[in-house]
Parts: C-alpha cells; sequence; structure tokens
C-alpha cells in the first residue's frame, strides 16, 4: 500500500526511473540478495517502505516473524544503501515504536520513555532499531538517513485479509459482508473507547515526498493528521458509509490494545506539511473503489 502509493507519487512529479521489485523477485531478508539488487540497480534514493505488517491478531500471534523479518529487511536495505553509495534513504516506520502510556499526543521525544504495548512489542522493536541504525549510519558513515513515523494509514492497496488487517480495512469488510448476507449484527473487537487517528496513504506519500526534499537531521519526524476518533465512532461511520442498517456488538474478550495513539505532528507543520485528505472523505473513496472486490 505505502510503496504503490509513493511510486504514484514520484511519477506525478515527473519521475521516470525506478529501480523496483516484488517480495517474490527480492526478499529483502536476504542479504545476499539485497546487495546484489544495490550492486546492479546502484539507486540514487530510497524509500524503505518495505515491512511484515499486520493488525492485533497478527502482530501478536507471528511475534518471531515480526521481529526477525522486520529487523532483517531493515538491515539490509540500510548496509546496502550505504555500500552502495545511495545519496538519501528514508526509513518508514510506525506510531507503534512509542510506549504504551506514554502522553498523548505522541511527542518525539516520548521515544524510549516506557513500556511498550505488549501485543505489538516485536514489531514496534524493529521499528525503533531502524531508527537507531539510520541515527547509527549517519553519526559514523555521514550518511544522509532519515526516518519517518507514519500514524495508522488506509487506502488503495490495503489488506482486506478477515484475520491479519488493520481496524479500517477490517471494519470496512466486515460491515459490507454483513450488508450482503443481511446479517443482524456486527461485532467489534473491544470496548471500542480506543482512540486511532488515520492518515489517507496518499497524504502520507505527499509527506514523504516533501520531507525527502526538506528534512536531512538525525532523528525521525511523525507523519499524521494530529486529530483521532474512538473506534465505535470510526465503525459507525463505516457503518454509514457502508450503508449498513444492523447493530454493532462488542467482543469483550478481544483486547483493545493501546488507549490512544495520538500524533503529535507539530514538527511536521513546522517544517510546512499538513494532511489534506479528510477521514469520511478518504474512506468514501476508498470504499467506492474495493466494495466490487470485497
Amino acid at each position: 500500500m505505502v510503496g504503490s502509493a509513493i511510486l504514484r507519487k514520484l511519477q506525478a512529479e515527473g519521475y521516470q526511473h525506478f529501480a523496483l521489485a516484488n517480495s517474490r523477485e527480492l526478499d529483502l531478508r536476504s542479504q545476499a540478495e539485497v546487495n546484489e539488487f544495490f550492486r546492479k540497480e546502484k539507486p540514487d534514493d530510497v524509500f524503505l517502505a518495505a515491512a511484515k505488517v499486520g493488525g492485533i491478531l497478527a502482530n501478536n500471534i507471528y511475534r518471531a516473524e515480526f521481529l526477525y523479518d522486520n529487523l532483517m529487511i531493515e538491515a539490509n536495505v540500510i548496509e546496502a544503501a550505504y555500500r552502495n553509495g545511495v545519496q538519501k534513504l528514508m526509513f518508514l516506520g510506525s506510531s507503534c515504536i512509542y510506549p504504551k502510556m506514554a502522553p498523548q499526543p505522541l511527542k518525539e521525544e516520548a521515544l524510549l520513555t516506557g513500556l511498550l504495548e505488549p501485543t505489538n512489542e516485536p514489531y514496534a522493536i524493529a521499528k525503533i532499531a531502524g531508527i537507531k541504525l539510520c541515527d547509527a549510519y549517519r553519526s559514523q558513515y555521514g550518511c544522509n538517513f532519515v526516518s519517518v513515523m507514519p500514524t495508522n494509514l488506509y487506502g488503495p492497496n490495503d489488506n482486506y485479509h478477515p484475520e491479519n488487517s488493520h481496524v479500517l480495512p477490517a471494519l470496512l469488510r466486515k460491515f459490507h459482508e454483513a450488508k450482503q448476507n443481511d446479517a443482524p449484527f456486527v461485532t467489534l473487537w473491544g470496548t471500542g473507547t480506543p482512540r486511532r487517528e488515520f492518515l489517507h496513504v496518499d497524504d502520507l506519500a505527499d509527506a514523504c515526498y516533501f520531507l525527502m526534499q526538506h528534512y536531512d537531521n538525525p532523528g525521525f519526524v511523525n507523519i499524521g493528521t494530529g486529530e483521532d476518533l474512538p473506534i465505535l465512532e470510526l465503525a459507525q461511520m463505516v457503518q454509514r458509509i457502508v450503508g449498513y442498517q444492523g447493530e454493532i456488538h462488542h467482543d469483550l474478550s478481544k483486547p483493545d490494545g493501546t488507549p490512544r495513539k495520538l500524533m503529535d505532528v507539530s514538527k511536521l507543520h513546522s517544517l510546512g506539511w499538513k494532511a489534506r485528505i479528510g477521514l469520511e472523505e478518504g474512506i468514501k473513496s476508498v470504499y467506492a473503489s474495493v466494495k466490487g472486490q470485497l
């Protein structure tokens, strides 16, 4: 989802020369394959958006894979970028890097000030390592490697798998299928009280393109909207957009996850970028494009 959005943005800006490979063609967990790819392609700039990702269920079940795969991906790509003289690399992380009980909204300086959310700790640790790896290569070798931390994303090419998708695409699928099957209710995990922030992936791509041109410092930058809402309100919004008339039930045996994850985007705003796509507008456009495939 993220890689294709960045590619669309670069193409729209007139770029024509890309070094591309999907996961079947290039296993980023393999140092040998990554080294050969960089040796052959010699890219000037790299957007490191590749990762093993999923929702609460996938993060909690596949803990070893989420830690190992993501550590290998970022270590191989960052090292190969250094070895092959990449001019600039942008590492994309996640808002889950922050401590579970960090003060809201989440400021960049809150990193490593407390315990992580247990359900996605392996993924968070891998992403924190990626930030530190970029800073270490900058400090030791003078590499212009920067990091950005997007909030929860949605948009074209999202994952709608019933077991390992994130909350927004999962809700779109649930309500769509409930409407198609005339089901009396849709089950929502947990209490619905946790608050989440959502950013359209095209806005993320625009922010990444902007920061690739205007940000050259150690540390990282949050990318988000600076606005959030309870999961229950999100579910009700999706329900309206889909046109489902049934009820919403809660499965209280399922985890809520972190109580709130709202990004402080004052650093991003001070650099001169703000999100433009409203949540309801964005969900409507996404649903219109995917409902025939759900």
